[in-house]
């Protein structure tokens, strides 16, 4: 039996379910997935396109498209937290995995995009690990 994740924004307006069926996971480097998150990368799960129950919050969905690309953000309008998208042609549901509640089952299959990676993430990776803020 497949289990089902929760997911949600960080100010609790908008939520939602998934099953544990995804079929790709990817940590993407590209500039804009870098941009969108703020971060290195983004790292998107995807599963079949009917695979979500938005739970709560809808009117607090906003969904940009960027141009040329076929990419897209959806997220929400209170918190600005990423928040799950088709892809471009509707073949996917792509959801931001630090959107979930839970962990998913799925591992990383691969990092994408690496040309494009930043050279201050790759030195991040060999500095020291710290379990929480340092005081």
């Amino acid at each position: 039996m497949t289990k089902t994740l929760t997911g949600g924004c960080c100010c609790g307006k908008v939520s939602f379910s998934a099953e544990d069926r995804f079929s790709r996971f990817y940590f993407c480097h590209c500039r804009q997935c870098r941009k969108m998150t703020g971060s290195a990368h983004a790292a998107n799960l995807f599963t079949a396109p009917d695979n979500i129950a938005w739970e709560q919050g809808t009117e607090f969905i906003k969904h940009f498209s960027y141009p040329g690309r076929g990419f897209a953000k959806t997220f929400c309008t209170e918190c600005g937290s990423a928040l799950p998208f088709l892809s471009s042609g509707g073949k996917y549901l792509i959801v931001p995995a630090g959107s979930l509640n839970e962990e998913p089952s799925k591992e990383v299959d691969a990092q994408i995009f690496c040309a494009e990676q930043t050279r201050w993430h790759l030195h991040g990776l060999a500095v020291k690990k710290m379990p929480g803020f340092p005081e």
